[in-house]
């Protein structure tokens, strides 16, 4: 699997630090840079890379160490901590305990700790590792740091990890498939989760999350089909009947009375100065947890604190380009957001998803959703939105077993979709309750009630609905 090292430390890694890391392989190796100067790569006497050391990320977050590695939060200690992360190339053997070395060296010149415990290399930090006559494989000219396997169809990751997260890495490899036509397939340890930023960037075949199963060789995390590896991918297996079966593994599964609230909505705004981004999924984060969002960042580890005016500086440097963005909660009150940012010919979107864990005994606040539809879509510029629950884990990670698809509450149409459908339209959809206006009488957007979010029902309801609002495109064609 993948042979990734993290160094925790207390002290931003300086220049002799991380020289220091670096020599663990001895004088010989070459070092260079790449990905425009953001990873130092360790090499052979050929040029090619046997580390990748990514540049030192500081974590101003509470919680995010702890929320990826699996490690308790306590034993971190308190104030920040700079996160280095090391990748080894899984083809030589000397390069893990090279990449274990490296990060233990940091962790004692620097103070902090390493992850994993116990990885190769880190119980003799002082001791070079042998490298002498060790060679990598070459690798691909379009290859990233991060990709274990490239072929036409297909980029390949490896990662063993608690929680495979959308890490700057992992982001980069998602935008070189993309733009090579390649789809992303993440390969993982049954033991493994997905987080939820990473989830949201699965979204369709070749792009999968390939489990490894000790039963049947690997299925897929999402969907639970069968997989082999055909023609540069890992694609569906077919039994003797054209079918795919589905892994014993995905649907061993108990019932579980955590919940996920779960909100998906857009906005738009005039291209001003002084728009100021993200005061929708502000509104929304507050009203369902109480308090604002700890942090964001355009990758995992979300590393900056909470800053709407951050955001849109971002943003607007980036523009005419997207930019997507991760926002997390604080530990004790699970909460994750993706944003995505385009400018358009209409103004600046805003697609937000925002997801929000129960456990037992914690109100999901459902009777809230009209309150919150009513000021989104008076004050933010709401379009649309829907909100759904689901039976998930608390915590918001994604495991490669079965999951409860989640059930519509409502739906929200907001002024400029509900004059686009017509107002009397909007207004009488074939649904048992009511739709509720929301905003200025003269003007109104409509909240659609769709039931409990318990049963099938919701579906049903969301469906009509739905087919409703299309029906007045076809009678005005």
């Amino acid at each position: 699997m993948t042979k990734d090292v993290i160094a925790l430390t207390e002290r931003m890694p300086d220049a002799w630090s991380v020289l220091a890391g670096l020599l663990s392989g001895g004088p010989d190796l070459r070092v260079r840079t790449a990905s425009d100067d953001a990873v130092i790569q360790l090499c052979d006497e050929e040029g090619r890379p046997l580390l990748s050391v990514e540049a030192p990320l500081l974590l101003r977050v509470p919680g995010e160490a702890a929320r990826l590695l699996g490690v308790d939060e306590k034993s971190l200690g308190e104030g920040p901590l700079w996160w280095v992360e090391a990748r080894a190339s899984t083809a030589v053997p000397a390069a893990e305990p090279l990449a274990g070395t490296f990060a233990a060296r940091l962790a004692h010149l620097l103070g902090g700790r390493v992850w994993p415990p116990g990885a190769p290399g880190t119980d003799t930090p002082g001791t070079p590792v042998d490298t002498s006559g060790i060679t990598a494989v070459p690798a691909p000219a379009a290859a990233q740091p991060a990709v274990d396997v490239l072929t036409d169809r297909t980029a390949v990751v490896l990662q063993d990890r608690p929680v495979v997260a959308m890490t700057s890495w992992l982001s980069e490899v998602v935008r070189a498939a993309a733009e090579s036509e390649r789809g992303l397939q993440i390969v993982t340890p049954g033991h493994s989760r997905l987080s939820l930023a990473t989830r949201t960037l699965l979204t369709a075949p070749p792009s999968r999350w390939v489990v490894q199963d000790d039963r049947i060789g690997y299925y897929d995390g999402l969907s639970g089909a069968v997989l082999r590896w055909q023609e540069g991918a890992f694609a569906p297996a077919r039994d003797e009947n054209g079918e795919t079966p589905v892994a014993p593994a995905f649907g061993d599964v108990e019932r579980t009375d955590d919940r996920q609230l779960l909100l998906s909505f857009r906005t738009r705004h005039p291209a001003d100065d002084q728009l100021v981004l993200g005061g929708a999924l502000e509104t929304a984060w507050q009203a369902l947890t109480g308090t604002l969002p700890a942090g964001w960042g355009t990758a995992e580890p979300a590393n900056l604190p909470w800053s709407r005016r951050q955001l849109t500086a971002l943003a607007h440097e980036r523009a005419p380009e997207p930019t997507w963005t991760v926002v997390v909660g604080t530990p004790d009150r699970p909460a994750q957001a993706t944003l995505r940012v385009v400018r358009t010919s209409e103004g600046v979107e805003e697609d937000v998803t925002l997801a929000v864990g129960h456990g037992p005994g914690e109100p999901v606040p459902v009777a809230g959703l009209r309150e919150l539809a009513d000021e989104l879509v008076t004050r933010h510029g709401v379009r649309s939105m829907l909100c759904q629950l689901r039976e998930a884990r608390r915590d918001l990670s994604v495991p490669p077993r079965f999951e409860r698809p989640p059930v519509p509450l409502a739906f929200v149409l907001g002024p400029d979709e509900v004059l686009e459908v017509g107002r009397d339209h909007a207004g009488a959809p074939p649904l048992e309750d009511t739709p509720l206006p929301l905003g200025p009488i003269a003007r109104p957007g409509y909240y659609y009630p769709l039931g409990d979010g318990t049963t099938a029902a919701g579906w049903t309801a969301f469906e009509r609905l739905v087919r409703h609002l299309r029906s007045s495109d076809a009678e005005r064609s």
